[in-house]
């Protein structure tokens, strides 16, 4: 009887991990070489600019997670750039604080948002790349 309990809840292990929604989005750090792959791709990009310390940033950060989580933007290639270690890199992007978002199709600057903790705004913002 030990051996059944086992094996059914092995069996409920795998099912809930199983059924647990990968990220939809493709999430990587921020290089200028990295956006100019997935602008050369023609893809729709999330540039998220953050700091450890910024109450903003912690604020957008779970509502980024579960519009990721999305399929509808299982295209979508996130970059993720630390404020305070990438600012040399973030600067050709004009990028001056950090909770910067900056959503691109391709190589096009579509709309950015600097501070948003409205979800959908930020879904909005993220929806233009869809069309």
């Amino acid at each position: 009887m030990t051996q059944i309990r086992a094996l059914f809840a092995g069996l409920v292990a795998i099912f809930l991990v199983a059924s647990v929604p990968a990220s939809a989005a493709d999430v990587k750090a921020f290089s200028p070489e990295a956006l100019a792959e997935a602008q050369s791709a023609g893809k729709p990009i999330l540039v998220d600019v953050f700091a450890e310390w910024c109450s903003t940033c912690k604020a957008q950060k779970p509502i980024l997670a579960d519009l990721k989580k999305q399929p509808k933007y299982k295209d979508l290639v996130v970059l993720t750039a630390d404020f305070d270690k990438d600012k040399e890199a973030l600067k050709d992007l004009g990028v001056q604080k950090q909770s910067t978002l900056i959503v691109f199709k391709g190589d096009q600057e579509l709309v950015r948002s600097i501070g948003s903790t409205d979800p959908l705004a930020i879904e909005g913002m993220l929806d233009l790349t869809l069309l």
